[in-house]
């Protein structure tokens, strides 16, 4: 039961999130922003690589790897985006092994 429960209000929208991500780390708000389609996914970018931000649901191992592979200083994640609690768990070794300067957060 647990596992169903999202801690995100459910009318905040993607770029809602993104903006409270850049305010809590401290990333000055007019640096660009593109978002991009990663394996179906709206990832987004935040002045390259300063900050990489996927709010998606369904996010595979895969998928991780693929952004790991984008060398992002700051990467977050939607605590309740993983397909499973293995991809969840495995999310800082990926990192670790593909990009081991990044910081990972998940909310």
């Amino acid at each position: 039961m647990l596992n169903h429960i999202d801690n995100i209000k459910e009318d905040r929208t993607a770029e809602d999130l993104l903006f409270q991500v850049m305010l809590d780390w401290g990333i000055d708000l007019t640096l660009p922003i593109c978002s991009k389609t990663v394996q179906d996914k709206i990832v987004f970018f935040v002045d390259t690589n300063v900050l990489v931000a996927c709010f998606e649901t369904d996010v595979t191992e895969a998928l991780v790897r693929e952004l790991a592979g984008y060398s992002p200083l700051r990467m977050v994640f939607r605590d309740s985006g993983f397909t499973n609690d293995d991809v969840k768990i495995n999310v800082e070794q990926i990192f670790r092994q593909f990009s081991p300067e990044t910081e990972i957060r998940t909310i």
